[in-house]
């Protein structure tokens, strides 16, 4: 019981009233399943890493004791899930990469270029805003600004017990002058748009760290429904995006399975007058890609 509360004051502020609130709520849904939390607390207390990471990131447990990452997952999916997911990070990537994705905000810099004078890059790190969704991101960042975030978790396939890439949350940029900002960079990647460029960058670090597959949540599968506007229309419909980006449904309607690799026309394949703006982007592609490989390859075991 100790631990529990110990953890819980980690996780929320205990003198903010609304704080409070989740604080007891945390505590009694853990209660409620004390023997799988003890299981989970010792877990993360059974090596001087596995500590370091619940210290510096205490969501994990709090993931466990709320309905998210995806709808309708029940404790002990989440449990394993979590379980699943630090095992993997531990055996895959070197403690000093993880010490910069969770414990001192520095991240990893997966790729990096000047744009307008401004530092463009993909940076492979975790924030506590991206704890419904996930337990990684991939962020699309131009100095300062948040452009696409591509949030997800690392965990066994059910069906096949290979570890696959599970996208909970794709998110945009919230800035007003944010569209500005977009077009520019589209036209800077030769038409590409940037929300492509993000699921590019995922699928390129997902290859690198060897997972058998990539499922992402659909519209159906989101946990919440904070991505439908009043008006009940999405602001963002997942599942028309992942079937653009060659996705297929699942049987269980709240995932698709999406290509590892992104299917590329052949140059043949392109209008004529449209050849050379496509071989361009397909060299920056490639030179993206490229970096992304050796980047991971540096801080992986």
């Amino acid at each position: 019981m100790k631990n529990i509360v110990t953890i819980g004051k980690m996780i929320y502020d205990t003198d903010n009233p609304r704080e409070q609130r989740r604080f007891f709520v945390f505590v009694i849904r853990s209660i409620k399943h004390y023997k799988a939390m003890q299981e989970l607390i010792r877990f993360f207390y059974a090596t001087p890493l596995k500590k370091e990471l619940i210290t510096a990131t205490p969501f994990f447990i709090e993931q466990v004791t709320r309905q998210l990452l995806y709808k309708n997952s029940t404790f002990n999916e989440r449990k394993l899930l979590i379980y699943q997911n630090i095992n993997f990070l531990i055996e895959t990537f070197s403690a000093q990469s993880l010490q910069h994705i969770y414990m001192d905000g520095q991240g990893v810099e997966l790729w990096q270029e000047i744009y307008q004078e401004k530092n463009l890059s993909f940076q492979l790190k975790f924030e506590g805003g991206q704890k419904k969704e996930g337990t990684l991101s991939i962020i699309l960042k131009w100095d300062d600004m948040y452009l696409y975030q591509m949030i997800f978790w690392l965990a066994e396939d059910e069906i096949s017990g290979q570890y696959a890439l599970y996208i909970g949350a794709m998110q945009g940029p919230n800035v007003d002058h944010a569209n500005d900002i977009i077009k520019g960079l589209t036209k800077r990647f030769f038409g590409y748009r940037t929300k492509n460029l993000i699921l590019y960058a995922t699928r390129a670090f997902a290859r690198v760290i060897d997972v058998s597959k990539i499922y992402a949540v659909t519209n159906e599968g989101y946990y919440a429904k904070n991505h439908v506007r009043i008006d009940r229309k999405l602001k963002t419909s997942f599942s028309d995006f992942w079937a653009e980006a060659g996705g297929i449904p699942c049987e269980d309607q709240r995932f698709y399975e999406l290509p590892l690799i992104e299917y590329r026309k052949t140059i043949e394949e392109v209008k004529t007058h449209k050849r050379a703006q496509y071989r361009k982007r397909f060299a920056i592609l490639d030179e993206i890609d490229r970096t992304i490989e050796l980047t991971v390859k540096q801080i992986i075991k």
